[in-house]
């Protein structure tokens, strides 16, 4: 239920239905693959127990990190609220009165992608009381993250999970629940022998693919559903 009261949130939920709101994040560049093929299935998740989504490509809107401008610490200012003048402003109002979040990444080089990391930084910060490094934010929303990677399980659990971890402490500004998925060993390309990717078994890959990726994407529903009150 769309029961969050901050600034603003009469005009930005006007329009809404009275469902629970999740918004679904796309940070990766690929919009049809592994990324995006379990932030759908989530989707699917989440309307099956009747939860209303809102499905975002990043890499289609244009953004920056904070610009640094401050606006959101006047004392004048409104808060919870970004002033740069950009895609990214109103959807971050929108996150702040949604009842769920749900943000996807590829690992590259071993890190989110920068257009996750952008978001993560714009929405801490407006939300971030300088006077007493308090949150300003006094609502809910439940997170999960899903991040997907050519990494192995036991790669993952090595050299990422610290780092996810940190991720997933980054975004306890909303207040809510918090859950991370990570799809490993995941396929890169449906052909490899069109690129120099040696390094990588294609029948190892194909088999995961068609073995385990099946498995993620039920976990991807699930958390879908879970998270709206399912």
């Amino acid at each position: 239920m769309l029961t969050k009261q901050n600034p603003g949130d009469a005009a930005i939920a006007e329009g809404w239905s009275e469902k629970m709101k999740m918004i679904i994040l796309n940070g990766s560049p690929r919009k049809n693959w592994n990324t995006a093929m379990m932030l759908k299935e989530v989707q699917k998740g989440a309307e099956s127990v009747g939860a209303e989504t809102e499905y975002v490509d990043l890499y289609d809107l244009s953004y920056t990190g904070c610009r640094s401008c401050l606006a959101c610490k006047r004392k004048d200012g409104k808060r919870c609220h970004c002033f740069w003048n950009d895609d990214l402003s109103p959807l971050i109002d929108r996150i702040f009165v949604a009842d769920a979040l749900i943000i996807g990444s590829p690992i590259y080089l071993g890190d989110i992608t920068s257009q996750v990391h952008a978001l993560i930084e714009r929405l801490h910060f407006c939300a971030l009381s300088y006077d007493d490094y308090e949150n300003y934010f006094k609502g809910k929303v439940d997170v999960g993250v899903i991040l997907t990677m050519n990494a192995p399980k036991a790669f993952y659990k090595l050299a990422y999970r610290k780092k996810a971890k940190e991720l997933a402490q980054s975004l306890k500004v909303l207040n809510g629940s918090m859950e991370v998925y990570a799809c490993c060993d995941t396929l890169q390309v449906d052909d490899y022998s069109k690129y120099n990717m040696a390094t990588f078994s294609e029948k190892h890959k194909k088999e995961m693919r068609e073995n385990q990726f099946p498995r993620d994407l039920e976990k991807a529903f699930q958390m879908g559903a879970r998270l709206s009150g399912g």
